[in-house]
């Protein structure tokens, strides 16, 4: 009987979406505002009913300030009367604001003698190259009761023969020989947040420790599900994403079972992602052993030179602190080595301009420290979207294809995407879904070697499987494998 519901799901799914494209699109956080409701002459955009851009309007403007050493001891006073408030001061330098404009902006620069003070960007996620419907899982909630978990043998979960991703990197070996993770190590996910009442999530997400630096979401969360904890998902990505790090393995297994997460919600579901600098530092110093960030973007370091060094500066200040970054490498297909031009895309996916290479900052894999992941598809060729090169990609992980999905339940209080009256199954493809499976398995290294970003590192790269001679624009040091890594083969 199982096996028929595997079947029937995995024929559904494949029919559904044989008419998806396979071509990469640029990163972009919500879908094409056209699947947003449309009401009134203007055309104004709502999302069930509220007008997103009435919504943004309450948000105030937020900017980076960044300092030489410590903000002096007046920085709040000297905010305050400019007509802003200090959301963020920390001791490494680093401080945001909120409300100023323009010309508060350049009068607190001058009166507090910071060394930059810009706009904040609100950077992009890497959203999936392909993504499919969900799809209910029929009579699955039947079995559902406040105990159904096969966390201690994930490769039981009901769909588990579906995640051909987890075989890839031989996770099923390492459960086998008894690597289930430790719920003393945490992974942050920074992300659009987790569901953490889904059956897969329900009791690893550390709520004590989760929290939410996205306005809107807040509001959103205010209107729709005022019971819900902050951190909660309104799109689906960071529910995808989390999921592939540690999951009960009800309907899907992780890359462990018992790892703690850490919700960090740094982008919204209309909002781009305007969180991050708060997110990691916030996550770096609420105990966050591991951060998976399947964030992107780029932006023109000459045109924000201090967010390029406030990134610098905080990924220095992870490795202090023996915290490891594990970051996705963008779904434009682009060569991260060479100077060509990238194109840059409007929403509608139109090319606007193009762009040299060194000349922008390629989040997030142009920064200090990082592990930088490519993806790769069934047969570990690389998938189609994968950004690469050598002088970036560290490892490759599982991250699929249209029509190759990586899979997760659908997060029940998505905005963008209606799953609320049951579970649906959702699957996705794209670099965001290659690095979570390397932030498990930086989980279990921080198990066997600490925490120390060098050595995680180096059990990352050692024990990946040398695709293309281990020295590869598209796999770095070769694609990840579990098993290998904890001993297990």
């Amino acid at each position: 009987m199982k096996h028929l519901k595997l079947t029937a799901f995995a024929l559904a799914g494949a029919a559904l979406l044989s008419a998806c494209a396979d071509d990469p699109v640029s990163p972009t956080l919500a879908p094409d505002l056209a699947t947003f409701e449309t009401s009134g002459a203007s055309g104004t955009k709502t999302i069930r009913g509220v007008d997103i851009e009435a919504l943004a309007s309450q948000v105030p403007a937020k900017h980076l300030v960044m300092f030489k050493g410590r903000a002096p001891a007046d920085f709040e006073a000297q905010v305050a009367a400019l007509g802003g408030t200090v959301t963020m001061n920390h001791p490494i330098g680093i401080a945001v604001v909120l409300g100023l404009d323009e010309d508060g902006a350049s009068q607190l620069k001058a009166s507090v003698k910071a060394q930059y003070v810009e706009p904040m960007q609100a950077l992009q996620l890497v959203e999936p190259a392909a993504a499919t419907e969900p799809q209910q899982m029929a009579g699955m909630s039947m079995l559902l009761t406040d105990n159904v978990t096969s966390s201690d043998d994930p490769a039981s979960a009901i769909l588990f023969a579906n995640q051909w991703n987890m075989r890839q990197v031989r996770a099923d070996a390492a459960w086998a020989a008894g690597r289930l993770g430790s719920p003393s190590v945490t992974v942050a996910i920074l992300d659009t947040g987790i569901d953490y009442l889904l059956p897969d999530l329900s009791g690893l997400v550390d709520l004590s420790r989760s929290t939410s630096f996205v306005p809107i979401d807040d509001l959103l969360l205010s209107i729709f599900y005022p019971s819900r904890h902050p951190s909660t998902d309104l799109h689906y990505h960071g529910t995808n994403v989390a999921t592939q790090v540690a999951s009960n393995a009800f309907a899907f297994a992780g890359v462990t079972s018992k790892t703690t997460l850490m919700s960090v919600k740094v982008c919204g579901v209309i909002s781009g992602c305007p969180g991050v600098i708060e997110g990691i530092l916030y996550a770096i110093d609420n105990g966050a052993d591991v951060i998976n960030m399947s964030l992107g973007g780029w932006f023109r370091k000459s045109a924000f030179p201090g967010q390029v060094a406030a990134y610098n500066a905080i990924m220095n200040y992870a490795k202090q602190q023996g915290v490891t970054i594990v970051v996705a490498a963008g779904n434009d297909a682009n060569d991260l080595d060479r100077q060509n031009n990238i194109a840059i895309k409007d929403e509608e996916g139109n090319i606007v301009d193009r762009v040299h290479v060194p000349s922008f900052f390629a989040t997030y894999c142009d920064a200090n420290h990082v592990i930088c992941v490519a993806s790769t598809r069934m047969g570990d060729a690389p998938s189609s979207f994968t950004n690469y090169g050598r002088s970036a990609i560290d490892v490759a992980a599982p991250g699929g294809e249209s029509g190759e999905w990586v899979y997760a339940l659908c997060p029940q209080t998505s905005l963008v995407l209606f799953c609320e009256d049951g579970l649906y199954v959702l699957g996705v493809a794209g670099t965001s879904q290659a690095t979570p499976h390397v932030a498990g398995l930086a989980a279990l290294a921080v198990e066997d070697v600490g925490r120390n970003v060098a050595q995680v590192r180096a059990y990352i790269r050692n024990s990946a499987d040398r695709i293309a001679g281990g020295n590869s624009p598209y796999y770095g040091k070769g694609r990840i494998n579990v098993a290998r890594a904890v001993g297990a083969e």
